[in-house]
Formats: structure tokens, C-alpha cells, sequence
């Protein structure tokens, strides 16, 4: 398994660590439901370096970018970040990514576990005359800091410099900017995103200074910031919608299924890899859908497991566990378009099956 820059630093605090993506990160340090609460009341510290970055550099990069991505690059401001998707040629799924808008470049921020397939794809498919690759991923560290606490604790210490102070800095907007931290100095980038359903930030720091920006962001905040892992990053994503790749997304999975239209550019000129066979797909009819559901049982329904109506099997869930905030278990599941949200579901929990009530999506949403 590869490692982050910051495995020594969870193994000193004793975390738990899997495999995920094809690296060693810890799952958690104490407990997930307590990490789970501390980000939705206060604020966690999250090691988020074995993610992929990639630099599109060059008078054609946006250009690039919008053949390889569904969302239209062109019409994005400086500073600006977008949700989109990477296709295949039949509209599936590559990968789900954040594209940042910078003075003159582009960064993508991919998941680690497609990380050389996208390498190859974006050498094939985004490198021409004019538009340069690089692939950042081991120079280029990524931190975050996520909760409602997270501006209080970061504002003191960051100077934005595309926006007069921390606090200034939008939704989905990245900076550039320097950390004067308990006394050291670090230079690079902020943006106010996370993979959370809160409000929060991502330091974007040279590979060589993230173990010093963790300690120094933990002596600065002290029990104010605490180190979360995996394990509440999954919760607080899975109450809040958001799709995790393998599990809602995937290569032959329909992304207008999964709720993303508002991600899709259909009309933006020239198009984009996928997009004819994407609105074949929608032309012909979608067969499912995404859907939340609350599982009214103490058996948690998982990934895989399959969804009943009456006798007859209508789909299967794609994330289940349960959810500190609500107090419930919860699941998303595919379910045929054919069936009402209305109707009287059931999941296969190995030997029983145990009633869905349809949700609200998502789960969770954030007072703004």
C-alpha cells in the first residue's frame, strides 16, 4: 500500500489504519460517532493527501479541460471551483472531480483510487498542442479543517490574497494564501470546500510542509480541532448526498441517475466526451434512480444488499450505515423509476428483510 506524508502522524496518535484507494489511512482515531459530532458541532482535521491533483497548464488548458469534463470550464471566474464528472465514451463514469479555476492554470482534484486511470485517459484524451499535464499528487499535500468552528479557527491565522480575508472567501472558492501558525509560516492555497455537508476548508500546502502545518494547526486550535478519519468522513458524506465513487458512480452507471444533472453541460460548445451517448441514455428513458430511504430496524443496510417490492426485486442499495445526527440508520439505494415513493420497500438484511421509508434528499443540509 502507498502512504500519505502524514502516516507517521496517525500512527503516533494511535489511529486505526485500512486500506482505501490503494493506501494506508486511518479509518479513525477514537470513535466515528464521536468524530462525526465534533464536525457537525466543532471542527476536525482531516488528512485528505492521498487524493490526486493534476495541473492543466497552457493557452488551450480550459479548452482541454471542457473536452475531458462535463461542466463548462469556459464559463468559469478565476478563483472559481466546480463539481463534475469524467466519462467514458458511453457515458459512464471515470471519475467524480473538483476543477479549480486558477489565474493560468487549472487544477483537478480526483480520488485516489482513479488516479492512473485518469492519467492514462487525460494523456490520450486532454494533452494536446497547447495544453500541458502534470500530475501534483506527491508534491502537493491537501488538509482540511471541516465544522461550523473551522472559520473561527483558520481566520486568525490565514492572509487570502484574491479576496480581502478569510471570511470573504465563497463557497467553492479557492485563494491563494499564506498560514502564519503557531509561529510558522506556510505558503499555498485555501479554498472553502469539503466532502462533509459543512461548512469548511482545504489547505493545499508542498508535500514537504503538511506534518508541520498538522502539528501547528492542532497547537494552534489545541481541543478545539480534532483529527477525524474515514470512517466520519463517510458518515457525514452519506448524510449529506454526496455520491462516493464505486458506490453511487461508477463506469457503467448513468450519472443522470444519480441526481448530478445540475453537474452536466449538455449544450456548452464542442461537448464533451460522453455527452451523445449520455442523452441517447436519457432519450431511450432512464431505468432507476437514486433515493433515499431511513431503514426502520437496528440491522444496517449495506452496500449491495437488495431492495423489494413485495416479491419483486426494484433495486439495490449503494451506501448504508448509521447516522449520529438523525439517530437512525440510513441507506441510498437505485430503485426502478417504475415504482412509487410512496411504495412499501424492503431491504434484504441477510435473512430478513426490514422496512425503507423513504427520506427527503439528502439526509442532512446545513443551515447557511
Amino acid at each position: 500500500m502507498k502512504t500519505t506524508v502524514l502516516n507517521d502522524v496517525h500512527r503516533a496518535l494511535g489511529a486505526r489504519l485500512v486500506e482505501f484507494g490503494g493506501f494506508e489511512m486511518p479509518v479513525q482515531y477514537s470513535s466515528i460517532v464521536d468524530e462525526h459530532n465534533i464536525v457537525r458541532n466543532g471542527a476536525g482535521l482531516f488528512d485528505l493527501c492521498h487524493m490526486g491533483r493534476f495541473l492543466v497548464e497552457g493557452e488551450r488548458a480550459i479548452e482541454a479541460v471542457d473536452h475531458v469534463t462535463t461542466n463548462h470550464v469556459a464559463k468559469m471566474k478565476t478563483g472559481q471551483i466546480r463539481y463534475s464528472l469524467v466519462l467514458n465514451e458511453t457515458g459512464g463514469v471515470r471519475d467524480d472531480i473538483l476543477v479549480y479555476k486558477m489565474p493560468d492554470k487549472v487544477l483537478l482534484v480526483v480520488n485516489a483510487s482513479n488516479r492512473d486511470k485518469l492519467v492514462a485517459w487525460f494523456a490520450e484524451h486532454l494533452v494536446r498542442p497547447g495544453a500541458a499535464l502534470h500530475d501534483r499528487s506527491e508534491d502537493i499535500a491537501m488538509i482540511a479543517v471541516q465544522g461550523p468552528k473551522a472559520e473561527s479557527i483558520l481566520a486568525p491565522v490565514t492572509k487570502t490574497e484574491w479576496v480581502s480575508d478569510l471570511p470573504a472567501l465563497g463557497y467553492y472558492k479557492i485563494s491563494d494564501a499564506s498560514f502564519d501558525i503557531a509561529g510558522r509560516q506556510f505558503e499555498g492555497h485555501v479554498s472553502r470546500t469539503g466532502y462533509t455537508g459543512e461548512d469548511g476548508f482545504e489547505l493545499y500546502v508542498p508535500s514537504e510542509k503538511a506534518t508541520d502545518l498538522w502539528n501547528a494547526l492542532r497547537e494552534h486550535a489545541g481541543d478545539a480541532l480534532v483529527p477525524c478519519g474515514l470512517g466520519a468522513r463517510d458518515t457525514l458524506r452519506l448524510e449529506a448526498g454526496m455520491p462516493l465513487y464505486g458506490h453511487e458512480l461508477g463506469e457503467e452507471w448513468n450519472p443522470l441517475e444519480a441526481n448530478l444533472q445540475f453537474a452536466i453541460k449538455t449544450k456548452k460548445p464542442n461537448g464533451f466526451i460522453g455527452r451523445d451517448a449520455l442523452l441517447a441514455g436519457k432519450e431511450a428513458g432512464l431505468a432507476r434512480e437514486l433515493r433515499a430511504y431511513r431503514v426502520d430496524s437496528k440491522r444496517v443496510a449495506r452496500d449491495g444488499m437488495d431492495v423489494f417490492d413485495g416479491a419483486r426485486a426494484v433495486g439495490r442499495v449503494t451506501s448504508g450505515g448509521p447516522s449520529p445526527t438523525l439517530g437512525c440508520n440510513i441507506a441510498l439505494a437505485y430503485i426502478d423509476r417504475n415504482v412509487s415513493t410512496d411504495a412499501k420497500l424492503e431491504v434484504q438484511v441477510r435473512k430478513s428483510r426490514e422496512p425503507l421509508v423513504a427520506h427527503e434528499f439528502p439526509f442532512y443540509k446545513r443551515e447557511r
